[in-house]
């Protein structure tokens, strides 16, 4: 292949391209999602307490998912980039150093794993049963990160590069091992030995491994527009300060999900640890909604970036107002079905009467947010994509720390649960304001002036 030739982000008509560039990851984000409602489905299947253990575990998953998702961000978009400028050098130096910052993410969470989970629990909850439920899940999920971290960076090598179908097969390896191992490890079946709890996270770690080696084999194999080699694996302190100007607003961006998670935990448990465990069940089914945003997102992200490098403003705007179009029309469909049968979602987790109770107006009351969410979620790719993370960052600190909790704490005071799920709603409202704002300011600086330069 010549290293000439333009990439196809440059040249495939936007809506064609983004759909083949999304679409595998959509469907490898449903399957993603699938395997985190089965998880839930076969633990709930223990007890209530090992449901709100690993609930309650989220904040840690979500960290996790914050310093390799925030990093992997960066990567793709200095990638992409530099594919859009023809800077083959940079594109490979951006792969080398983004797998050496990945192994640092991991060494973290390893530590995580041996010395913290117990504090961790016992911050939240005086109940031993799920504190010892928790310790088990966690800390093997912590010990184990490295196949999360090794399946993130490759998988965003191929993404960048348009390579998306072959994402699609590692995410859905991965996730259907999970779903074929949960029950077997958890139960003890085919002469497997009953796990319970820490069965669910062997079989999660297990599936990340293999999607991390088989992202791995592909990029050696299949990715010719990326070279990684031993003797590249040197730190460019140019390119880390690079990835990390995009990567590290995104990765703050995720890591308030993670402190928004333990803050709604310590609210919700107060209350009864059943509104503990319908929050980790929703966060679980809300996943379906989202995910495909997501993928879809992983698809736009080198679209933007390309393009913007490239200096090609029409395909730019079609390819945003396209993300939005589709992530609108998501996120409707999402607000149809937790409107319509919430009842029905949570009896996939054994709920009793008193889930069913506390989960039905939680479901429908959060969902009511989904009407601005989905133009939220699209404007800030578009900020990431451009190198402006940091309003994205903004954006979420005042949705999840400045209203959202403080809103939730205060609605709270009232002793009545059901105006706590009111939160949700009213702090989307804020962050489509701000969105609203910092577009007008992106729009101007930036957007308009793509390819006049």
């Amino acid at each position: 292949m010549e290293q000439t030739k333009e990439n196809k982000m440059g040249v495939m008509p936007v809506n064609q391209l983004l759909v083949t560039m999304s679409l595998p990851m959509v469907i490898s984000m449903l399957v993603q999602a699938l395997y985190n409602v089965v998880d839930s489905i076969f633990v709930a299947k223990i007890n209530e307490n090992a449901l709100t253990a690993v609930s309650l575990a989220f904040p840690i998953q979500t960290l996790m998912i914050a310093v390799a998702g925030g990093t992997c961000v960066g990567i793709n978009a200095v990638l992409s980039r530099s594919l859009g400028e023809k800077d083959y050098e940079k594109v490979n130096k951006s792969a080398c150093n983004g797998i050496i910052l990945m192994i640092f993410g991991y060494l973290i969470f390893l530590v995580v794993g041996l010395f913290a989970t117990a504090p961790f629990y016992r911050s939240q909850t005086d109940d031993m049963e799920i504190v010892q439920y928790g310790i088990d899940y966690l800390s093997v999920v912590c010990c184990c990160s490295f196949g999360i971290f090794a399946q993130f960076t490759f998988e965003k090598i191929l993404q960048a590069t348009g390579k998306t179908f072959y994402t699609m097969i590692t995410q859905g390896a991965g996730a259907i091992i999970n779903i074929i191992l949960d029950p077997v490890l958890i139960f003890g079946l085919a002469g497997m030995p009953q796990m319970g709890v820490r069965g669910a996270a062997v079989a999660t770690v297990i599936g990340q491994i293999v999607a991390g080696i088989l992202a791995f084999y592909f990029n050696f194999t299949k990715n010719e527009e990326v070279k990684i080699s031993r003797s590249g694996m040197k730190i460019d302190g140019a390119i880390i300060k690079q990835i990390y100007m995009i990567g590290i607003p995104s990765m703050i961006m995720q890591a308030i999900g993670s402190v928004m998670t333990y803050g709604m935990n310590r609210i919700l448990i107060s209350f009864t640890s059943t509104a503990t465990a319908v929050f980790g069940v929703y966060y679980k089914l809300q996943s379906f909604v989202f995910m495909p945003i997501f993928g879809m997102n992983n698809g736009l992200v080198p679209i933007l970036s390309y393009n913007y490098g490239a200096g090609k403003r029409e395909r730019f705007m079609q390819a945003m107002k396209l993300g939005i179009m589709y992530a609108v029309a998501a996120m409707l469909i999402g607000l149809a079905v937790f409107q319509l049968i919430p009842a029905t979602l949570l009896e996939l987790f054994e709920a009793s009467e008193t889930m069913i109770e506390i989960g039905v107006p939680a479901l429908r009351i959060i969902s009511v947010s989904y009407l601005l969410a989905g133009f939220c979620i699209i404007c800030g790719t578009v900020f990431q994509a451009l190198g402006c993370a940091i309003y994205s960052m903004i954006v979420s600190i005042a949705r999840q720390l400045v209203v959202l909790l403080p809103a939730a704490y205060l609605l709270s005071l009232t002793g009545n649960l059901n105006y706590v799920w009111w939160a949700f709603p009213i702090a989307e409202l804020m962050s489509l304001c701000v969105t609203i704002v910092f577009l007008f300011i992106v729009n101007r600086k930036i957007i308009s002036r793509i390819g006049l330069t």
